[in-house]
């Protein structure tokens, strides 16, 4: 069985994050949607809200799961049994984000990291972005599932009263 891991912060869960993951379960007989915990970054979203949007992104894909973790990728990739981690790359500047990472990943483990073409209807899209511009006002409906606009607006409308 080849099972992946598709990293992120998922903060919020965007159209690109879930194609991504769809795309990926296409390929590999499991994914695991794997929410990570950054303490330098701010987070709109609390962990269990992040795994609970995902679920509910993912729940029509029989061959996915989410699930959360700390620390090292790879060692959260050698406790699921995972041979490969994919990312989605929006344009170079990913590539030249990720490539040392997966460099990185594989010489600690030998962990294959497996790049896939954002869709280019979601190239520009990011979950700062979506932060920023939701913030400012700004239409997002389009760039998020319609599960997250509810909540995403009404976390950056009590983001800004505060």
């Amino acid at each position: 069985m080849t099972r992946a891991v598709c990293p992120g912060s998922f903060d919020p869960v965007t159209l690109g994050h879930l194609d991504v993951v769809r795309r990926a379960a296409g390929l590999f007989d499991e994914v695991v949607v794997a929410v990570g915990v950054n303490a330098s970054k701010r987070r709109l979203f609390s962990d269990e809200e992040r795994l609970a949007l995902l679920e509910e992104g993912t729940r029509e894909l029989a061959n996915v799961r989410v699930a959360g973790f700390t620390g090292l990728l790879t060692t959260f990739c050698a406790e699921q049994g995972a041979q490969a981690v994919v990312k989605g790359l929006r344009g170079p500047g990913d590539y030249e984000y990720e490539l040392p990472m997966a460099q990185m990943n594989a010489h600690l483990t030998g962990l294959e990291t497996v790049f896939l073409a954002t869709d280019p209807r979601w190239s520009f899209v990011s979950s700062s972005l979506v932060k920023e511009v939701a913030g400012l006002g700004g239409d997002v409906a389009a760039l998020v599932p319609d599960f997250v606009l509810e909540p995403l607006l009404a976390r950056v409308a009590e983001r800004a009263g505060a």
